[in-house]
């Protein structure tokens, strides 16, 4: 299958991806193999906790209050062992950055929304625009989940952080850090600072017995297709073959990210502009999402247009999914949402407020990522957001 979607790739690309179709046999990354970086190699110190809904935060104090969960310790010391303990070499970023691009351009040729605003916000505010990160979906089965997708941002230098549930919807997530990046890091887009990484997955386990023999009715057919997540967003692929679209339907009805996911695979599910990188008024997320609903895009507006964390240092929203047609295995034709893009402003953290604006550093800002924000941003690519009518 994807010796066939080879062929996809642009021509500078190619050799690149035949070669890690065989196993990439260069040093510094396997695409179907973990890293075995021992931990006590590694600078990074696994946090052993997950955010949950319950969240008790002090802006005043320097540590936030959480009602927490515990990630078990085996869960985080197999993402650690994985984890390389250094940001890659100058010439596998080179690789690195390829595959990120590749993801990004099946993205905007089955998103225009989000290439047109990328493009507009480029022309209007002559920045370069900076990714915030990039997120994933998955099926917690079969071996088909975040692991699948985290194997090769592991390889390449990312870390794991923090864990996030959500009990109605039946899914968790985590997301990882990249790597301190010393090489061509004041680039735009894909060449710019490496995005963080968020990966969630159904929790198959969960779902009702029909929706679990459709799930693992498709991953088992896909057999090792999940030892090449990475590969198959590059190319835009499915890892199993196309659903029949009573399957697609069936899911759909119990969990619409089920559905998506059968549909989409692997595919990147959204990509963040990073706000508060950009130079003109729009770096205010309030005035750039007045901006995007100006020029006739939809936002989505569950919990309202903008989410915002408790400690109201993590700003984000996100427009609605565009849709475009799929053909079934059956023969038949029907409109599948795609995917989106969102926007993320991270304020300055209280401890960082005497600093100069000039001199504030990403590191300076709030980080990772809150379940209530996350939890209506998901609603992007539902059919209620799709199917509402603007003004």
């Amino acid at each position: 299958m994807f010796m066939d979607a080879i062929s996809k790739l642009p021509t500078t690309n190619t050799s690149m991806f035949s070669s890690s179709i065989k196993t990439i046999s260069s040093p510094f990354c396997s695409l179907s193999s973990l890293c075995s970086s021992s931990s006590s190699s590694s600078s990074f110190q696994p946090r052993q906790h997950i955010l949950t809904l319950r969240k008790s935060i002090s802006t005043t104090n320097k540590t936030r209050k959480r009602d927490l969960c515990i990630i078990s310790n085996s869960k985080m010391e197999e993402f650690h062992s994985q984890s390389q303990s250094s940001p890659p070499s100058q010439g596998a970023e080179s690789f690195f950055r390829s595959v990120l691009a590749s993801m990004e351009k099946v993205y905007l040729s089955r998103n225009p929304t989000a290439n047109a605003i990328l493009e507009l916000v480029h022309s209007t505010d002559n920045a370069h625009i900076c990714y915030d990160h990039f997120a994933f979906r998955t099926f917690g089965v079969d071996g088909y989940g975040i692991t699948s997708m985290a194997k090769f941002f592991l390889d390449f230098g990312y870390s794991p952080r923090d864990e996030l549930r959500f009990p109605a919807k039946k899914l968790k997530a985590l997301w990882f850090a990249p790597p301190t990046n010393a090489h061509a890091s004041s680039g735009s887009g894909v060449d710019g600072p490496f995005p963080r990484i968020f990966i969630s997955e159904l929790l198959v386990d969960e779902m009702s017995p029909r929706a679990q023999e459709i799930i693992k009715k498709y991953t088992k057919v896909s057999s090792s297709g999940c030892k090449h997540a990475a590969l198959a967003s590059a190319l835009g692929s499915l890892t199993w073959e196309k659903p029949l679209y009573s399957d697609f339907q069936e899911l759909a009805r119990e969990s619409e990210y089920a559905a998506w996911t059968l549909v989409n695979g692997y595919a990147l599910n959204h990509a963040t502009i990073s706000t508060h990188r950009l130079n003109t008024h729009l770096k205010n997320i309030k005035s750039l999402n007045h901006f995007i609903e100006e020029n006739g895009f939809k936002l989505n507006t569950e919990g309202g247009v903008l989410k915002v964390s408790p400690d109201g240092l993590l700003l984000q929203s996100s427009t609605v999914a565009d849709s475009t047609t799929f053909q079934f295995a059956d023969g038949i034709t029907e409109h599948v949402p795609r995917s989106y893009i969102e926007f993320a402003e991270r304020l300055v953290l209280p401890q960082y407020q005497s600093i100069p604006k000039l001199e504030i550093k990403e590191f300076h800002r709030r980080e990772g990522f809150e379940v209530g924000n996350a939890d209506k941003i998901f609603e992007s690519t539902s059919k209620e957001q799709l199917t509402r009518k603007t003004g």
